[in-house]
């Protein structure tokens, strides 16, 4: 009966599709359950309204959870025209009602141009950003407003997807930080008739996509065939940045490195950030960051489990 609650050292990312429903938190710990795993993190929250991908980093892999948040995202949304509401999606009370009138598609297209690019957004008041050491969210629940400071944020890409009656549709593909409440917000103001999100989908977080997502039904499957098949959908710890250019290590190199010490690389690129590995095992070892003097110095390391 003891062996239930002994947890794992288990190593690697899970891009679990999470459920409408269902918060960030309570997903994570699902999960961390259902892997028995001693530590677990998720890299950015999706709120319980939204579904889709929240990477979730298991053991050594949340050292590189940071990485992550502040990955490139994207999304699939559905707002619903004409009605602001207090948070900017359907959870909030109803602030103002206007009538959308007859909207073309092609007033919509001059409209989403004006978001394409590095725009200037406000952070709105339910965010969980923090205000002389309170949540936005929090202060907002008691009435409280306080001025937030605009901050640039990049649209790569913004597609309408669909246009009918009261509703739209669009496909988002944004850098870090950008709230998408706020961007359909704004989108309605520009339309003249308000707008809040109904729906939203996180479809990617750089580098991982779509099709990599697993949903919480069918890991709990999974889970009813042992451990095994849980660990075969883990991405290795490294997935998050395979597009960083690696560095192989033999001998004293490796020693040094994991002792703390910066060291001579072959092929090392001459300046930037990179992988780090063990030859010939090609062992994962951690990141590190290429110095002035060419010398490569850690800067993150995996530890060797018991």
């Amino acid at each position: 009966m003891m062996t239930a609650h002994i947890r794992r050292p288990i190593d690697g990312v899970l891009l679990l599709d999470k459920p409408i429903g269902l918060s960030s938190n309570a997903a994570l710990q699902t999960v961390k359950r259902l892997y028995q795993a001693r530590k677990a993190g998720h890299t950015g929250s999706l709120d319980p309204l939204a579904s889709g991908m929240l990477p979730i980093c298991l053991g050594e892999a949340t050292k590189f959870s940071g990485l992550l948040l502040n990955a490139d995202k994207s999304y699939r949304f559905k707002c619903r025209l004409g009605i602001t509401t207090s948070t900017g999606d359907a959870e909030g009370e109803v602030v103002h009602t206007r009538p959308v009138g007859s909207l073309q598609p092609e007033t919509v297209e001059v409209a989403l141009a004006r978001f394409r690019g590095e725009i200037q957004q406000i952070p709105p008041m339910y965010s969980a950003l923090k205000h002389q050491g309170k949540r936005l969210y929090v202060l907002a629940r008691q009435g409280v407003m306080v001025e937030r400071e605009p901050r640039t944020v990049t649209i790569h890409t913004l597609r309408l997807l669909e246009l009918g009656g009261e509703h739209l549709s669009c496909e988002l593909a944004c850098s870090k930080g950008t709230y998408v409440r706020t961007l359909v917000e704004d989108l309605g103001e520009m339309l003249g008739c308000g707008a809040h999100i109904v729906e939203l989908r996180r479809l990617g977080v750089a580098p991982y996509a779509a099709v990599q997502m697993i949903t919480l039904a069918a890991l709990q499957e999974r889970a009813q065939q042992g451990l095994a098949a849980l660990d075969a959908v883990l991405l290795p710890v490294d997935s998050a940045i395979a597009d960083w250019p690696a560095i192989y290590l033999q001998g004293d190199a490796v020693h040094y490195l994991l002792n703390g010490q910066a060291v001579w690389a072959p092929k090392a690129p001459s300046q930037g950030w990179v992988r780090l590995y063990e030859e010939p095992a090609q062992r994962f070892l951690g990141i590190g960051e290429i110095l002035d003097d060419g010398r490569v110095a850690p800067r993150r390391l995996l530890c060797a489990h018991a």
